[in-house]
């Protein structure tokens, strides 16, 4: 070893020896004794002195870029996510902090965990949900079932509805938000989307379902399907989603911290379409942590006392 490594701890060397092995390998192979200098087992916290000679198991390193497999935990919890199956569709009630796909940061979402679960299956994105959002999310098995879904889609002949923790009251039970949204990336890399005349026609229907003390459980039917549309049609409504940290109200969002909110309110609860005469209707219920939300909210009665 190098005398400018002298005093390094052996895991510290490890890290930067083996580029690309997880750190729950380094320990692991150190745990196991399976790492030596000058012939003894190594402890985590061992430091080199100049001079040592280091011994080290083989270890498959990743090559750059290549993305380390996912742990057995995350594709478990994908699997057991899986809400409908058959030989066209794949459907899961995607779990919140889950993306649909990897990408920005994120080394493994949906797909790739469903694929690593599944390597013998043939699966396709069909449509995707944000990380933070909970629900419904479908995946096609072969490619006529992932065009036709998708041409269903751009035409506006699907039914997608939401739920979603509105801050306040709707002025009306029932009303439509009709305006154009446009998308734009801000420098950083950053994707938002606002309210543009020049924007793409959007349209979204909100309906009250129950009313609290500081917020409304409201039902998102989308009649078209834009990035972000119920985020921003809600802000521009001058309601917006609870827990949202892009379009929200930072001091609303604080007040439901208490009530155990963490990410946004927003959850797929429906997915329906018609396709090779056949009718597709996927419904997912409440995620539990949203649920939890809603129970130690304060009702509506209790900001008339």
């Amino acid at each position: 070893m190098a005398d400018d490594r002298d005093g390094q701890r052996i895991d510290n060397f490890l890290v930067g020896q083996l580029k690309g092995v997880p750190k729950s390998l380094i320990y692991r192979i150190l745990r196991t004794g399976q790492v030596r200098v000058n012939g003894k087992r190594a402890k985590p916290d061992s430091r080199l002195a100049g001079g040592d000679e280091v011994r080290i198991p083989p270890v498959r390193v990743a090559e750059p870029g290549q993305v380390p497999p996912p742990s057995r935990g995350l594709t478990e919890r994908i699997g057991d996510a899986v809400i409908y199956e058959d030989r066209d569709f794949l459907v899961l009630s995607k779990p919140a902090g889950i993306a649909a796909h990897g990408g920005s940061g994120v080394s493994h979402g949906a797909i790739e965990l469903l694929r690593a679960l599944r390597p013998k299956d043939t699966l396709e994105l069909v449509h995707r949900l944000d990380r933070d959002t909970s629900g419904v999310l479908v995946l096609a098995r072969r490619r006529a079932a992932l065009t036709g879904l998708q041409e269903l889609i751009r035409e506006n002949r699907t039914t997608k509805q939401y739920l979603c923790l509105l801050q306040g009251q709707l002025p009306r039970a029932a009303l439509s938000v009709n305006v154009p949204l446009r998308k734009s990336i801000l420098q950083g890399g950053e994707r938002m989307v606002r309210v543009d005349d020049t924007g793409k026609p959007s349209l979204t229907h909100f309906k009250t379902i129950d009313r609290y003390a500081l917020a409304s459980l409201v039902e998102a039917t989308l009649e078209t399907g834009r990035t972000h549309q119920i985020r921003v049609h809600s802000q521009h409504l001058g309601h917006p989603i609870a827990g949202d940290d892009k379009y929200g109200d930072a001091e609303f969002n604080k007040l439901l911290r208490p009530h155990g909110l963490r990410r946004l309110f927003l959850h797929a609860k429906h997915f329906g379409f018609e396709l090779g005469g056949r009718s597709y209707a996927f419904s997912a219920p409440l995620a539990s942590d949203l649920a939890a939300v809603l129970d130690h909210l304060p009702p509506a009665a209790l900001s008339r006392r």
